[in-house]
């Protein structure tokens, strides 16, 4: 008699280190609340964040469910994930990128830095689009404390909270404008985040570009060291996806 060995449970533990898979980890627990989901697939709502995530070991059902959240030709964004998507999901962005973490930050609250929040965000996505720090959408700012610094009363550089897997927190959002670079407040935006992550007993970490030399150079002088190499990409869903015959299906929502 056969045996029906049910599916993992969507939220089930990982058994690799948080940051193995950072957008799962936090889905699946510090931002739960978050969590869009459809089998095993977890996605933050589409103007919080971009990020998916899929299981650690994903199978064809799994990413069957990534094609029907998305839709046909939808765009999938994956944060530091090691799985490559189906051969026939066409690449329409990939990034070498770097993990660090907190090895001897020393995090201190900043006094020119005050709070964000949500009356900001006109201000915020201005800041990001001259800016490019990576993905900052209308509703990041509720995924943690982002801080900024004002000169004349315009904001002028900003940093905050992206993921946050148990016991860890991602800097993000790091920016500064152009006619304030070079006085090092990036550097202190980053290191009053890492405070305030410290003071929850948490541990900061953050993602950057392999070919962003000059910021790697910077983050690892502020005692932050490389975890492990990674890539982020975005894959587009075929229009048409196999079923268990052979034969192909559109792919549906």
């Amino acid at each position: 008699m056969t045996q029906n060995h049910p599916r993992p449970r969507t939220d089930a533990p990982s058994p690799l280190h948080p940051l193995d898979n950072p957008a799962r980890s936090s889905l699946t627990g510090p931002h739960a609340h978050f969590a869009e989901r459809r089998g095993r697939i977890l996605r933050y709502p589409a103007d919080v964040t971009p990020w998916l995530a899929l299981p650690d070991a994903p199978d064809a059902q799994d990413w069957a469910d990534v094609a029907a959240l998305a839709g046909p030709g939808g765009s999938v964004a994956l944060a530091a994930f090691q799985e490559p998507p189906p051969q026939d999901w066409e690449i329409a962005f990939r990034a070498e990128g770097v993990q660090l973490v907190d090895a001897s930050v020393d995090a201190a609250p900043d006094p020119e830095a005050v709070p964000l929040g949500p009356r900001d965000v006109p201000e915020m996505l201005d800041l990001v689009a001259r800016t490019r720090p990576g993905p900052f959408l209308p509703r990041t700012v509720a995924l943690g404390t982002y801080l900024g610094i004002r000169r004349g009363g315009t904001l002028v550089a900003m940093a905050g909270e992206r993921l946050h897997p148990p016991g860890w927190t991602e800097i993000s959002g790091v920016c500064t404008d152009e006619s304030v670079r070079g006085q090092g407040l990036a550097s202190r935006l980053v290191l009053a985040v890492a405070h305030g992550i410290r003071e929850r007993g948490e541990t900061p970490f953050l993602h950057a570009s392999a070919s962003n030399t000059g910021a790697v150079r910077l983050y690892e002088s502020l005692g932050f060291r490389l975890r492990r190499r990674t890539e982020f990409l975005s894959a587009l869903v075929p229009a048409t996806l196999p079923s268990a015959d052979g034969t192909r299906r559109p792919s549906l929502r």
